[in-house]
């Protein structure tokens, strides 16, 4: 039985869609039998081309959260770098949970960097 994730993601403005795709599939790969259920995201990533061609693609939702609703959510990784950029001490963890409607991740935030030179933070909660 294939289980429903979300997945969430912060990325760098601009990045390009082959680095998604490489993102996702390596964090696919780690789990085997699933299914995405939606992607999640801030609300500043809203007009990010490559995360929109890429839910186009695929055929998937996305769903996006202002800094205030992710911060309002408890994840083990932090980051004061991401509260300077994104008024937020989580994008990724926050909104993968934010989304699920879970309490945990079934993948803390882990980071890819594209040959665009591009970086991606993934998180992963099951769906509810």
């Amino acid at each position: 039985m294939q289980q429903n994730i979300v997945i969430g993601i912060g990325c760098q403005r601009g990045i390009a869609l082959a680095t998604l795709e490489m993102a996702i599939e390596a964090v696919r790969a780690r789990l085997g039998s699933i299914e995405v259920h939606c992607l999640a995201s801030h609300e500043r990533k809203a007009d990010e081309s490559a995360l929109l061609a890429l839910v186009a693609a695929r055929g998937w939702s996305i769903q996006f959260y202002s800094a205030a609703q992710l911060a309002a959510v408890a994840v083990p990784n932090s980051s004061t770098r991401v509260v300077a950029e994104m008024a937020t001490p989580s994008v990724a963890e926050a909104a993968a949970l934010l989304a699920s409607g879970n309490v945990t991740l079934l993948i803390e935030k882990c980071s890819y960097v594209g040959s665009d030179g591009k970086a991606v933070t993934l998180a992963v909660a099951a769906c509810r």
